[in-house]
Parts: structure tokens; C-alpha cells; sequence
């Protein structure tokens, strides 16, 4: 009886190391996913966390009170301009990455324009009511992307329909032969006033930003305290960005050597 016990239990042992064995390799394949894999917890973040929401309320309440701080006089001009960028800023893309893990897909450039073509867009919260009341005080509102100039008519329709200022080809600045936004925001200067500008990435802001190591990022954060919360106002997105490609120091890498740097640039206690 106690032989047929031994080896019962050592047949059930084998069975859960086994089912074991494949979790641990089901959860490490997980860590080395292509990074065009969406991955789901920033964004469940977005989608379903009320923390997410405050931040963006809170985003376009300082956004308004610095609004209702410019002097009359100068409204008055007529060349006062805010520059705001569309995607996590004031447009919120988490369907398109929710869909593409709920079809075990990647993100492409053909995944990407399935989702803009379907003008399904909804609003990052906060985003609209602000622009309206900055358009109501005579200041024009320009959209900077690096959405491709090919997708200003789709991207139009999602403006239209969500009642967006300045909602039309001549305020739309999207990417052609370059993703620096700074010759961009250069020629709005050449007749406005920038008073304010709007994004979800550093490089939305200065081009002081673009390319650079952690450490002059933070540098360079700094060097602008004074205008986060002014002049800068900034859009949370944990899902993608400028700070993903600086981890890597803007080299293409493998799968196995981003997990490493990953770990190598946590810090722990």
C-alpha cells in the first residue's frame, strides 16, 4: 500500500512540475515579446483607472487656469496660438491596443491606419472642453502629430466629430520627411505667440529632448521646472513614447537585450 502511495504521489509530483515547468516558460515568453506587442496593464490603466482620469483633469485644469491668466490686452492681438499634439494629448488611441491583445496582433503600420480609419476616437478627458474655451477667447489652436500627412482627412473626421477647434487642414502639422516637431512649431512662430503647449512626450515641447540619454532628459526636465505646469502641460501615457527608445539608448535591439537593460536600469534598495 505504501509503495503504491510512493509512487502515486510521485506520478502527481512529475504532472505538477510539468504544468509548472510550462507556466514559468508561458510567463518568461511574455517578458520577451517584440515591443509592438501591446502589453495590457498601461493599457487596462488608461481605460479603467479613475487615477488616470484626475491626472488628465488635473492636467487641463492648471492648462485652464494659466488660460484665464493672459491678459486681455493681448488676446486682444489676435496671434496668440496654443500648439497641442493629438495622440494620449487630447485624442485617447487605448482601443486600437486593447483590440490588438484581444487578437493576439502587433501593432503596424496597418493596424495603426485600420484604427484611424475607423474614426472610433474618443476624447482624452478634459481635452475638449479646454480647447474650446481657449477657442472662445481668440486663441488658435494648431495640432503638431507625427501622425503621417497621408492621415489628415481620417484624422479630420475624429476632430470634426469630437467638435475640435481649428478643425481643419491648415492647423493640422503632421510628419513628412521628419519626427522632430521643432520646424513645425518654428513656423507657427513665425506668426503667433505660442502661449501654451500641450503633450504626452517630451520631444512635444522642445527639441532638447529628441534623442537623448536618460540622464540629459532629466537634465534638460529640469533646466524647465519653471514651465511644467505653465507654459508645458503634460498628458500621462505609460503605454508608449520617448522614454522607451531612450532605455536602449536609440539602438535597435534584440528581445533578450531589452530585457536585460530593463533589468539592469531598475533600482532597487
Amino acid at each position: 500500500m505504501k509503495t503504491k502511495f510512493k509512487t502515486y504521489a510521485t506520478a502527481v509530483l512529475v504532472i505538477l512540475l510539468l504544468f509548472s515547468s510550462k507556466e514559468i516558460i508561458a510567463q518568461d515568453s511574455v517578458v520577451y515579446k517584440s515591443e509592438s506587442q501591446v502589453t495590457v496593464f498601461p493599457v487596462l490603466w488608461q481605460q479603467t483607472s479613475a487615477e488616470y482620469r484626475a491626472l488628465c483633469y488635473q492636467a487641463f485644469n492648471f492648462a485652464t487656469l494659466r488660460l484665464n491668466e493672459i491678459p486681455k490686452k493681448e488676446i486682444k492681438k489676435g496671434n496668440l496660438a496654443i500648439i497641442t499634439d493629438l495622440d494620449e494629448t487630447i485624442l485617447d488611441n487605448s482601443y486600437v491596443g486593447a483590440q490588438l491583445i484581444k487578437e493576439n496582433k502587433q501593432m503596424s503600420d496597418a493596424e495603426w491606419n485600420r484604427w484611424t480609419n475607423a474614426s472610433k476616437t474618443t476624447e482624452v478627458p478634459g481635452a475638449v472642453a479646454f480647447l474650446q474655451e481657449a477657442s472662445k477667447k481668440g486663441i488658435t489652436i494648431f495640432y503638431i502629430s507625427n501622425r503621417d500627412t497621408a492621415s489628415v482627412k481620417t484624422t479630420l473626421i475624429d476632430l470634426k466629430n469630437l467638435q475640435l477647434p481649428n478643425a481643419d487642414a491648415e492647423h493640422c502639422l503632421f510628419k513628412s520627411n521628419t519626427s522632430s516637431k521643432e520646424v513645425r512649431r518654428m513656423a507657427i512662430e513665425k506668426e503667433y505667440k505660442i502661449v501654451m503647449l500641450l503633450g504626452d512626450n517630451l520631444n512635444d515641447f522642445k527639441n532638447t529632448f529628441e534623442k537623448k540619454s536618460i540622464a540629459d532628459r532629466f537634465i534638460a526636465t529640469d533646466a524647465e521646472q519653471e514651465l511644467w505646469g505653465k507654459k508645458f502641460i503634460v498628458l500621462p501615457n505609460a503605454t508608449y513614447g520617448e522614454w522607451v527608445s531612450t532605455l536602449y539608448n536609440h539602438e535597435h535591439k534584440s528581445d533578450e537585450e531589452k530585457e536585460k537593460i530593463r533589468r539592469e536600469l531598475l533600482k532597487g534598495y
